[in-house]
């Protein structure tokens, strides 16, 4: 009996190119109000109607003068006006002064602020006099309007993940409403009668062989942080009919379906022979670890057009993590048109070994240590979940490569990954 050549392992890059290549973005979007357009992906272009700042305003507090009236130090001018934010003054004349504070508009006429700090009342006795300690360039502490959006400036562009800052600019310019992508609906379901829910069981009644769902847990936080609108399916059992039923509920109102578990080949693992049934699954072996199986497919939809875009993450728990970061999370950002930005990638120095190559590209975890290296955690299993709590990023390791104390090698942090 002849064994059949083993098909070669898909590279990472190549598979995540494929995955896009399927993925079209959603065509809804909605209408939400600026202040809870935090997280959420822009559906449009935003076009400045207005300059920023609308007009010539004073950086500092102190006093607006024609420069030329200020060349040299210890000159004197009569202050004529006090002008406050929110207030114009009247055109300043040669020999005059006017008190001003920050982010009040400039008067016609003056062109520099004196900050107060270099300047002195000539007497007590006459107040509207002031000396000044410092010569006056044309042009200093005066914000020009236009200097941080012009009128017709596209500032922010359609596919761009909203932020703090990106709420703060859009407000600059008046919006009170933005045009966003619509949540992603994704179904949410585990396989595997091994699997008992944190809650239901404690865990000196846990039976042999059963295992706490955590992977659950930590795909329905990266779903909700990618913005998506998940449904919980729960555990479904580990029987054909009931992973069908579970596939069609989910697919005739989602637009993703993610499942952990169930993918291989094993008699046990129903989950590839129900979307075949349904749909079509492509059951990919990629050269990573952790994270070697991984499925891709659709499901038809029973009440409504189209199809349901499927994904089998492997069981294990850092091999799910993993995999759900390098190809999930660019597959859900791409059905919403964002702008696929790959985390930033640092160079470190490793301080630990990694003498003997491994075949597939390795995610190795790490945790930045007080010298500025990277630390290794001792167990790199696909299974230890501890690893990725105690490491804050990974390394990401070359096939075939090993690594020497102090090389410099890849390090992608999570604060990146996740946020």
């Amino acid at each position: 009996m002849t064994t059949a050549p083993r098909a070669p392992l898909m590279s990472l890059d190549d598979a995540l190119k494929t995955l896009l290549a399927q993925i079209s973005p959603l065509l809804g979007h909605e209408s939400v109000a600026t202040l809870d357009a935090d997280g959420r992906i822009l559906a449009q272009d935003l076009v400045s109607a207005l300059q920023v700042p609308a007009f010539d305003n004073s950086s500092m507090d102190g006093y607006a003068v024609r420069s030329a009236d200020v060349q040299q130090v210890g000159v004197e001018l009569t202050v004529t006006q006090r002008i406050a934010a929110g207030h114009f003054g009247q055109p300043l004349l040669p020999g005059q002064a006017a008190r001003i504070f920050t982010g009040a508009p400039v008067p016609p006429g003056a062109d520099a602020i004196v900050m107060q700090e270099q300047t002195e009342w000539v007497s007590a006795d006459v107040p509207d006099r002031v000396r000044f300690l410092t010569q006056a360039e044309a042009g200093q502490w005066v914000r020009r309007s236009g200097e941080d959006v012009r009128m017709g400036d596209t500032v922010l562009k359609r596919g761009q993940k909203l932020g703090p800052a990106e709420l703060g600019l859009a407000a600059s310019l008046g919006l009170a409403h933005l045009q966003v992508m619509s949540r992603p609906k994704v179904a949410l379901f585990s396989t595997g009668d091994e699997l008992v829910m944190p809650g239901d069981v404690a865990p000196a009644d846990m039976p042999p062989g059963a295992i706490y769902n955590s992977n659950r847990f930590f795909l329905r936080a990266l779903l909700h942080r990618l913005g998506c609108e998940v449904s919980d399916l729960g555990i479904v059992p580990d029987r054909r009919e009931a992973t069908i039923a579970a596939l069609k509920t989910a697919a005739d109102h989602h637009d993703l379906i993610v499942t952990s578990g169930g993918v291989s080949v094993g008699e046990e693992d129903h989950v590839k022979p129900a979307v075949q049934a349904l749909g079509a699954l492509a059951l990919w072996q990629i050269g990573m670890k952790p994270g070697k199986p991984f499925a891709y497919g659709h499901v038809r939809r029973e009440t409504a057009s189209g199809m349901a875009h499927f994904v089998g993450l492997p069981g294990n728990p850092v091999s799910s993590f993993m995999t759900f970061l390098l190809l999930v999370k660019p597959l859900i950002l791409a059905l919403q048109g964002a702008e696929q930005v790959a985390p930033v990638c640092m160079t470190l120095p490793a301080h630990f070994d990694v003498p003997k190559a491994d075949k597939r590209r390795e995610f190795l975890r790490v945790r930045r240590n007080a010298q500025g290296g990277l630390d290794l955690f001792p167990n790199q299993s696909s299974g230890v979940l501890t690893s990725v709590v105690w490491g804050d990023g990974v390394v990401d390791n070359p096939a075939g490569h090993t690594i020497a104390r102090g090389d410099r090698v890849n390090f992608w942090p999570f604060a990146e990954w996740l946020s």
